[in-house]
This record gives C-alpha cells, structure tokens and sequence, in this order.
C-alpha cells in the first residue's frame, strides 16, 4: 500500500496525507503495482485526492477585534520592556 500511495501522489501531484485509498478495496489496490494500473484505480474512484484543509483566520479577527477594545493586553501578556512596546 506504500508503493500504490507514493505512485498516486505523483500522478495526482499531491502530497501523500492527501490520497485516500478506498478500505473497502484494499486487495484490488494492493495487486496494482504500476502508474497505469494505479491511474485506472484513480479513474474507478477507489484512489481520490483529499480537498485541502481549511485554515479559518475567524479565531484570529475576534482576538484582533478585541485587543483594539484594550483585551488581552494585561500585565501577564507583556513581553517587551515599556520602550520596546510602544510603538
């Protein structure tokens, strides 16, 4: 199953983590041993390519949108000396 992952990696020109190799057919997966045999698996539906994961920023914005209401800003959360923090 190593050999049939690396191989649609290439062919689908993705990282590894994103294949997704059908359990329900592990047999059939594991007798392809080459690109064409791998590409026809790609084409039968049993090897997809993941969709990329999403990054939210929302966490991000909310914590922005309260650090400029004064949040978060207390003493435990200074790193800098006050001269350093000003500007």
């Amino acid at each position: 199953m190593k050999l049939q992952k690396r191989l649609a990696a290439e062919i689908k020109k993705c990282g590894r983590n994103r294949i997704w190799l059908d359990p329900n057919e592990v047999n059939e997966i594991s007798m392809a041993n080459s690109r064409f045999n791998i590409r026809k698996l790609i084409t039968d539906g049993l090897i997809i390519r993941k969709a990329v994961k999403m990054h939210s920023r929302s966490r991000v914005r909310k914590n922005l949108e309260a650090k400029r209401k004064g949040r978060h800003t207390g003493i435990g959360k200074r790193r800098g000396t006050k001269e350093a923090r000003l500007s």
